[in-house]
């Protein structure tokens, strides 16, 4: 390696690190935060009014008193985050399973099937795909009006199962896997679903993983859907109600923050070399 592109290799890695550096500080602030006492917290933002002007903000990457009675006053005394937070679960879990089903289902057929259409009804899940959310919001709470899933959680867990996202993504990954596989297959007289169960999911698990990651990270997000489609604030999900569970202290604030992360932090630990290559081997390109 010449002394140019080492010095090349050097500058990207400072940047990329300064660029990590700020994207991750309002995590690790929010973490630092969750376990000092409230009274440290409020003095580090100057909600006590030490400061003249009340703009001082003292951001502490160690706090001087570790503290977890924010936790404990949170998810003991503070009933209303664990029922939402199981709101949030008990629609995203059954989401991720039901789209990446179908999508796998569905992604096999448009890549591997030949059939009259499969071109122009792929480029129908395209279509689908690239409309904003809030063009269908009314065709949904229409049709979840005359089903009767209007304020209940099926108003937003049906739309998501069949959403076209899972079908797209995996879809490029199959078409990564060489056609030989498929018709070696068939000449050993195997037919369509031992292919399809044999074959193809085993090799489009990063490809699932991929999809499984950016799915909870969507969804485990979601606020449009459940404001629009859910008016009883007991069915509401965590995502909505987080800013409402502060109990006026900033700590349980803070405590509620980075247990609401905490999901999508150990998911995407879990699944890091799976959604990587999932990601890559797609073609996609962030």
């Amino acid at each position: 390696m010449t002394q140019r592109s080492m010095l090349s290799a050097w500058v990207r890695t400072l940047c990329l690190s300064a660029a990590a550096a700020v994207v991750l500080l309002p995590v690790v602030l929010t973490i630092v935060n969750s376990v000092m006492t409230e009274r440290e917290i409020h003095a580090n933002y100057d909600m006590l009014g030490k400061s003249e002007a009340h703009e001082r903000v003292n951001m502490k990457l160690i706090p001087d008193w570790v503290s977890f009675a924010q936790y404990g006053k949170l998810l003991i005394q503070t009933s209303q985050y664990l029922e939402m937070f199981w709101n949030s679960v008990f629609m995203v879990v059954p989401i991720i399973i039901g789209q990446t089903i179908m999508a796998l289902l569905a992604a096999f057929a448009l890549a591997k099937l030949r059939f009259p259409g499969r071109e122009p009804l792929f480029m129908l899940y395209l279509m689908t795909m690239l409309m904003p959310f809030q063009v269908t919001l009314v065709p949904n709470y229409i049709m979840s009006d005359k089903l009767g899933l209007l304020d209940t959680p099926g108003a937003i867990i049906w739309p998501g199962i069949f959403g076209a996202f899972g079908v797209f993504l995996l879809r490029q990954f199959m078409l990564q896997i060489p056609d030989a596989y498929i018709e070696a297959a068939k000449m050993d007289g195997a037919g369509v679903l031992r292919i399809f169960g044999t074959i193809v999911v085993p090799m489009v698990k990063p490809g699932a993983a991929a999809l499984v990651v950016l799915l909870f990270a969507d969804y485990w997000n979601m606020v449009e859907q459940p404001l629009v489609f859910l008016h009883d604030d007991a069915l509401q999900p965590l995502s909505v109600i987080l800013s409402r569970v502060q109990e006026g202290t900033l700590g349980v604030l803070f405590a509620a923050s980075v247990l609401y992360m905490a999901p999508m932090l150990l998911l995407f630990f879990c699944m890091e070399p799976y959604f990587i290559e999932g990601i890559e081997l797609s073609g996609i390109k962030g």
